[in-house]
């Protein structure tokens, strides 16, 4: 800190992260006494707490060239755990001119398709000193994790790359602080915020909710043989269409969702026949409105129960024997057989 600058002055601290849910992560910062300075904690979106370093009253390098204060981050668990960092400030001489962003926040909207290595855009700030207290480095200021595998800033010349795959159906919106330091140790902060826009690279996905098989083959027209759910990650007007091969036996009714998926209904369209297909195999197609269009796949197998609908059938309509007069009683004089197209208990014959 220059011993030029004004009392007042706020230099953000690093704000400190607890892994705890609820109240056991709820953070509030003490700083060591000094009367140079003061602790100011800043509400930013999202409920974070931001402590500052204030400064209370002007600085005197040839007095006091350095200060060492413990910043205590405590949370509201019980009990109460607490970190601590410390604060090393050094008192500079003759750089009376901070490095100013041209902007407070800087805006970017890139495809989730951008290829690694590209371009997203450039932060420039200027210092009005001269030398090495002009000269400015630029860096990442307490950014997340997710953030640094992703994006990167060139030190120099403030331009900020993609490092790392985006996904639009996994963060649609990225916000982070920059900061611009110049030679004397003076910084500037600034936000950036990059809007991932959707591409269509995801297919629809089919869910089977519920499939009624075995179905009974005297089931009546219209009855709903399967609920299906297909759903596509990507946003957008992307509707789908359907196309339901392998059967005429099957139709589709297109239902909506509670969330606006399009849930379509497999529905028996014509009397089925067991003695004529025992199952159905099915293969429903889901294909998105992008360009190019994504198709998802469903194959479903049907099978169908027997019903009593054939009546047993004698091999023949008459069958004639002659027996001799003296045929000695329990012998056998003919024998009769009947089918039944029909399967298990349907298809056991009796006779009479």
């Amino acid at each position: 800190i220059g011993e030029w600058t004004l009392p007042g002055a706020r230099f953000p601290l690093e704000m400190a992260r607890d892994a705890d849910l609820g109240s056991n992560s709820l953070l509030t910062y003490q700083l060591t006494s000094d009367p140079s300075f003061s602790l100011s904690v800043k509400q930013k979106p999202g409920g974070k707490k931001q402590p500052e370093l204030v400064l209370e009253r002007a600085l005197d390098r040839e007095k006091l060239s350095s200060f060492e204060l413990v910043l205590t981050a405590v949370d509201g668990g019980e009990p109460a755990r607490s970190g601590t960092v410390l604060i090393r400030i050094n008192v500079t001489d003759a750089n009376d001119n901070p490095p100013v962003f041209s902007k407070s926040l800087y805006e970017a909207r890139v495809a989730e398709n951008l290829p690694v290595g590209s371009p997203v855009l450039q932060v420039r700030a200027t210092d009005a000193d001269v030398g090495s207290n002009g000269r400015l480095s630029y860096s990442f200021s307490n950014v997340p994790d997710d953030v640094l595998s992703l994006f990167s800033i060139e030190s120099e010349s403030g331009e900020i790359r993609t490092v790392g795959p985006l996904d639009f159906e996994e963060e649609k919106k990225y916000v982070f602080g920059l900061e611009a330091t110049d030679g004397g140790g003076l910084t500037d902060h600034c936000e950036v915020q990059i809007d991932i826009t959707d591409e269509n690279d995801n297919a629809p996905e089919i869910a089977i909710l519920s499939l009624s098989s075995p179905v009974p083959e005297d089931a009546a027209v219209g009855t709903v043989v399967a609920l299906l759910n297909v759903n596509d990650p990507d946003s957008g007007e992307n509707g789908q269409s359907y196309e339901l091969s392998g059967d005429e036996h099957f139709s589709l009714a297109v239902q909506a969702g509670p969330g606006g998926d399009q849930r379509p209904e497999l529905v028996l369209a014509k009397a089925l026949d067991r003695e004529e297909a025992a199952f159905h195999e099915l293969v429903l197609r889901a294909m998105d409105g992008g360009d190019p269009a994504r198709t998802g796949t469903a194959r479903i197998r049907v099978t169908v129960v027997d019903a009593n609908d054939n009546a047993p059938v004698f091999s023949q309509a008459e069958y004639t024997v002659r027996v001799p007069e003296d045929v000695p009683v329990g012998s056998t004089l003919l024998t009769v057989t009947a089918t039944d197209a029909d399967e298990g208990l349907n298809g056991q014959v009796k006779y009479s």
